[in-house]
């Protein structure tokens, strides 16, 4: 029977290769919703080709524009609570969650709710509400099934065998500026700083490979997904990225998960586990690659892993500050309000200001207002 999928997020890199998975999947996925956030044009051609029942927009004049592209029989809902509300329907199996940033928190904690498998693209969400959402998984019998590529291989060579686990390697290939002097950072374009040189992604998450924030939300992401702490996981820079995590476990045996760089691998892993389709992406030639090379990262070049590292120790509500001031000053950044120099800084900043609420476990009410707080703490720095 076909598995019914709804894409959120689905005019991103992510959404549209899952839809490339899907599609080439040979029928085995049935698109029943799609959500965008402003990318109209694109929205309304994934909808004529996979027909979804639903789909959703950011808001009233962009969903205007998006039914005079689409037949009447296809509803389409606006506003930011739209995700929500296509979560909140029956007939979905699986959710793949691609919306970027902290907008995501409602959206995944609805379908953890309802017992669906979520396909996770995104780091924010868990980061912020880490402890709420793998909670209520365990409750509703929720599958949460990591999409980055890091944490698709931590997954993969887990295996169901998390008593045995010992330590965890998160690989990263350093980003665009592994190579690059600090003191030329602002001097560099922004098209430098988001050309990656081995995988095609967003905007923001390209920036956040740049300053290497990405590597350490990952390291929060996985404390979450795996029950380990942050002690027990080490991030080992890997400009090849053919080994895309490695775990050690209890008796010094050590699995690595390699394969080509193409985000196809892990979202479709996401969409068929635990069965495996014939894969859609280039097979590994170890000849031609000729070595892989570790080395550890720079602390002191790359502040924002301290920065998360610090959230992290500090815990409570500081995780989300620290995503909302990051979603913030990287888009600042885009925006070419600030330099790339002060995205640590001003990060830096919002941080020590938070007021941060440590208790056993802090409310969703209690994430979301340190979401909002730090978003605009972090605006109103960024426009001083």
């Amino acid at each position: 029977m076909r598995k019914k999928i709804a894409i959120l997020g689905s005019t991103g890199s992510i959404g549209t290769s899952a839809l490339d998975v899907v599609a080439r999947s040979g029928g085995a996925f049935e698109v029943v919703a799609l959500s965008a956030g402003s990318n109209v044009k694109l929205l309304a051609a994934q909808a004529r080709a996979f027909r979804p029942r639903v789909v959703s927009i950011a808001d009233e004049r962009l969903a205007r524009q998006l039914k005079a592209l689409l037949p009447g029989a296809t509803k389409i809902l606006c506003g930011a609570d739209a995700p929500s509300e296509i979560l909140s329907r029956g007939g979905i199996d699986i959710v793949l969650m691609a919306i970027s940033g902290t907008e995501c928190i409602m959206p995944l904690v609805e379908s953890v709710k309802k017992k669906r498998r979520v396909a996770l693209a995104n780091k924010e969400a868990l980061i912020s509400a880490g402890q709420i959402v793998m909670e209520l998984a365990a409750k509703s019998g929720a599958e949460i099934i990591p999409v980055d590529s890091e944490h698709s291989a931590i997954f993969q060579c887990v295996d169901g065998r998390r008593e045995y686990l010992s330590k965890i390697y998160l690989t990263g290939s350093g980003g665009p500026l592994l190579n690059v002097p600090a003191r030329r950072f602002d001097s560099l374009r922004r098209g430098d700083v988001l050309n990656h040189p081995r995988w095609k992604m967003g905007r923001k998450i390209t920036v956040d490979s740049a300053t290497m924030m990405n590597k350490g939300l990952e390291v929060i992401e996985a404390q979450y997904l795996f029950g380990v702490d942050a002690a027990r996981i080490e991030v080992l820079i890997h400009p090849e990225a053919v080994i895309h995590s490695m775990v050690e476990f209890a008796d010094g045996a050590i699995l690595a998960q390699l394969g080509a760089p193409d985000m196809r691998l892990p979202i479709q892993y996401a969409l068929t586990y635990p069965r495996r389709a014939d894969g859609l992406a280039k097979h590994v030639d170890f000849a031609k690659i000729g070595r892989l090379t570790f080395k550890q990262p720079d602390y002191k070049k790359f502040p924002c892993l301290e920065l998360a590292a610090r959230a992290a120790a500090f815990g409570g509500t500081a995780p989300a500050a620290l995503c909302a001031a990051d979603e913030e000053t990287v888009a600042s950044y885009l925006d070419g309000r600030i330099k790339f120099s002060d995205i640590p800084k001003v990060i830096s900043r919002v941080l020590s200001a938070h007021k941060n609420i440590n208790d056993t476990k802090p409310s969703l009410g209690d994430i979301l207002e340190a979401v909002g707080r730090s978003k605009e703490e972090a605006r109103v720095i960024c426009c001083q």
